[in-house]
């Protein structure tokens, strides 16, 4: 798949999100980061042109999104991301800084009141990593955490495709 000049891309998976706020920022950063993103029914919200307006997305269709009917229609249809994908839970026993991402890894979250399901986790055991943090605190929010695992994996592969130079790296001027 290429996508914005880029013959790989990576790969952000939500099971299950239930809050639109959050998959509207997460969006955001797969357009910024030209990652895509893969929704697992179902979904705690519609996605619908009405609800992409209302929530102010202007960037939606910047975004290749594709929606599964559940885990199983997802491995059905992409059974490469058995081989190179990364669960992100807070049950973890290694932080996400000891993997190493390929430029088209497949990242997967689950849904915010729950996490990911344990048969998936024990199933992927040791492809389960953890964003460090207190022990007195639940989690750190799923858009954030996808943010912090997705430039993680982009910074690993050197930012493909990504620019990283603003306006501001151009000569100075006096």
């Amino acid at each position: 798949m290429v996508t914005k000049g880029r013959e790989k891309l990576l790969h952000i998976v939500l099971v299950e999100p239930e809050i639109p706020q959050n998959t509207g920022n997460i969006a955001r950063t797969c357009a910024v980061t030209g990652s895509s993103l893969h929704l697992i029914r179902p979904l705690g919200f519609e996605i619908s042109e009405k609800w992409v307006r209302r929530a102010g997305l202007d960037y939606w269709s910047k975004v290749s999104v594709t929606e599964y009917e559940n885990l199983d229609d997802f491995f059905v249809r992409h059974p490469e991301a058995e081989k190179d994908l990364w669960l992100a839970t807070t049950k973890a026993p290694h932080s996400y800084v000891e993997a190493r991402y390929t430029p088209d890894c497949w990242l997967f979250f689950g849904k915010e009141t729950a996490g990911l399901p344990e048969w998936l986790r024990e199933k992927y055991r040791d492809r389960c990593v953890r964003i460090p943090m207190l022990p007195d605190v639940r989690c750190l929010n799923l858009s954030n955490s996808v943010a912090v695992l997705a430039y993680e994996a982009l910074r690993q592969n050197g930012f493909p495709g990504l620019t990283g130079v603003g306006a501001m790296g151009g000569a100075a001027t006096p």
